[in-house]
């Protein structure tokens, strides 16, 4: 298996396994740059390294994990392994804790020591940062992982958080009330204090799947249970807190107490804009690279946004609960494509009622899910053409669907009120061979084509 510890083994990787394509034709930081990025996500195509950005000399990277194939690259996993590794990732009892490495005298702790700007040299517009939509409120910073560390345990955290460039050494910074750092910020802010982070750019995958989890503990703990070791960090350069050794880039400041500024909007998880938030505000204190630094994004809005927020880390949860209620659940998804609402879980049924305690178990398991569509092993979860051809032909829409009304979803979710509530809608698209006899489903082999078509 090939060794993955930054993102630069990850893209020699993901370039061996012919998931990478190299952009050579000049891109604008403005549109150009996501444009083409989410029409490749889109047609399912190879993650792109854009080697000439207008405006930098910095490469940069994106769709490092938008689907099942680079998340089981990533992972060091066959596709169909994807959810139980990282159900076993997930599960505290395997979690490794991260290595702090020491400096040594005349030596550097990190690669991204060896450039460092602090003070009146920091200017983060110099970065290549994205306008990624068309309807963004500016240049935001999308793939960056947040580091903070628990005020009161003293326990670290990881986390997205959008950040939109306000300025040389400023950053609008979004966080929900829910989230850990918001938590972090809080105490802090009980004392009229400032809270410190850092934002590490360009990172071993395994970190950016973890930082997309919450987790009771530090989500490099996950990282380190993905790697099978611990994950080497070192201490900021102006925030006491542990970095990646391997990261590409790292900003590091602090949130200032009580001070907020509208940030907004950007494209989000749910395919619409995010409102204009009274959010709190970073402030830069250093901004650290390594030599021949690559930038890497995350297309707001995309594939990879759902994938790494809302698949890889809520199907093995979901998948804990199905197969408690049915043990005869043999598969589970949630669709990029669906903005992280919809649950895919196909059964080996038994008793005619499983498809609808399987659809309640899913909804239970996260306020995401609003629909939850059960059908059989026979049928590709991963497959939008499957699965509607089992919605047309095994749904008899006033026997095989049922609501949950009133029941809590996710604020954000555009058919729910302020509060997240809602319809759920379940429906068992299981054959039912009782009503009728059809059970055979056309099936063809696969045939090589290389051995018809003429060749060019």
């Amino acid at each position: 298996m090939p060794d993955i510890h930054d993102l630069r083994s990850f893209i020699r990787c993901l370039e061996d396994a012919g998931q990478l394509v190299r952009i050579r034709r000049p891109v604008s930081l403005e549109y150009e740059l996501a444009d083409v990025a989410a029409a490749l996500e889109r047609r399912r195509q190879p993650a792109p390294l854009f080697e000439t950005v207008v405006g930098t000399d910095w490469p940069i990277f994106a769709s490092a994990v938008a689907g099942p194939t680079r998340a089981a690259l990533a992972l060091n996993c066959q596709r169909g392994e994807v959810v139980e590794v990282m159900r076993r990732a997930l599960d505290p009892v395997h979690g490794i804790a991260p290595i702090r490495v020491a400096p040594e005298p005349g030596a550097l702790s990190a690669a991204w020591q060896a450039n460092v700007c602090t003070g009146d040299q920091v200017d983060v517009r110099q970065l290549p940062i994205p306008t990624h939509a068309r309807g963004d409120g500016g240049p935001f910073i999308t793939a960056g992982v947040v580091i903070s560390r628990d005020p009161v345990s003293g326990r670290g955290n990881l986390s997205y958080n959008r950040m939109q460039v306000k300025g040389p050494r400023q950053f609008g910074f979004n966080v929900n009330e829910w989230r850990h750092v918001r938590e972090f910020l809080d105490i802090q802010e009980a004392q009229d204090e400032p809270l410190p982070v850092a934002v590490a750019i360009g990172l071993d995958p395994a970190i950016m799947i973890a930082a997309g989890a919450r987790y009771p503990d530090d989500e490099l703990r996950i990282a380190g249970a993905i790697r099978g070791q611990g994950i080497r960090v070192t201490r900021g350069i102006t925030v006491d807190v542990d970095i990646p050794v391997d990261a590409e880039i790292v900003i590091e400041g602090y949130l200032a107490a009580h001070e907020r500024q509208p940030e907004g909007p950007l494209a989000e998880f749910h395919g619409y804009f995010g409102e204009l938030w009274e959010s709190p505000v970073f402030n830069v204190t250093a901004v650290c690279w390594r030599d021949d630094p690559i930038f890497q994004t995350l297309i707001p809005g995309w594939n990879e946004h759902v994938y790494l927020g809302n698949v890889l880390p809520r199907e093995p949860l979901l998948l804990n609960h199905v197969q408690h209620v049915a043990r005869v659940v043999t598969g589970l998804h949630i669709p990029p494509y669906a903005s992280g609402f919809t649950a895919i879980v196909a059964i080996d049924k038994c008793n005619p009622g499983e498809p609808k305690n399987v659809a309640l178990a899913a909804f239970a398991a996260h306020v995401n899910i609003k629909w939850c569509i059960v059908v059989d092993p026979d049928v590709d979860i991963y497959d939008p053409a499957d699965v509607l051809w089992a919605l047309t032909t095994r749904v008899d829409w006033s026997q095989d669907a049922f609501f949950v009304p009133g029941a809590q979803g996710h604020e954000m979710d555009p058919t729910a009120d302020v509060r997240g509530v809602h319809t759920k809608i379940g429906v068992d698209a299981t054959a039912k061979k009782e009503r009728r006899g059809y059970e055979d489903r056309v099936r063809y082999d696969p045939a090589d084509l290389s051995q018809y078509l003429p060749r060019v």
